[in-house]
């Protein structure tokens, strides 16, 4: 259930970010200046954390997404649907692990 409430919730939040994504690239055609206000203000650790985030988001809503496919297409996914669960779980640790140090390291400075 955990694995369908985090689906969920990912997806709800891609869809925010892709919303002001729009929005907020939209403004170049309004106003350039405006446009690099806002961009100004998305300079700082909060952002960067919060970009850390969605890639979080974007990577776990991914796997999980291609998990639920073949529970859903696959005659025997149901069966292993813990397991690839399990997997889905790894592959996120393993792809967050490779980008968290150097993501991290650009947004407080350490580069």
């Amino acid at each position: 259930m955990w694995s369908w409430v985090a689906h969920r919730v990912t997806g709800v939040a891609i869809f925010f970010f892709l919303l002001v994504h729009v929005l907020d690239t939209s403004l170049v055609r309004v106003s350039p200046e405006a446009y690099n206000e806002v961009i100004a203000t998305y300079k700082n650790p909060i952002m960067g954390l919060g970009e850390a985030g969605l890639v979080a988001a974007i990577v776990f809503h991914a796997f999980n997404g291609i998990r639920i496919i073949l529970v859903d297409f696959w005659s025997k996914g149901t069966k292993y649907q813990r397991v690839m669960l399990w997997v889905v779980l790894g592959l996120f640790v393993v792809t967050m692990a490779g980008f968290l140090p150097r993501h991290l390291m650009h947004v407080f400075g350490g580069e």
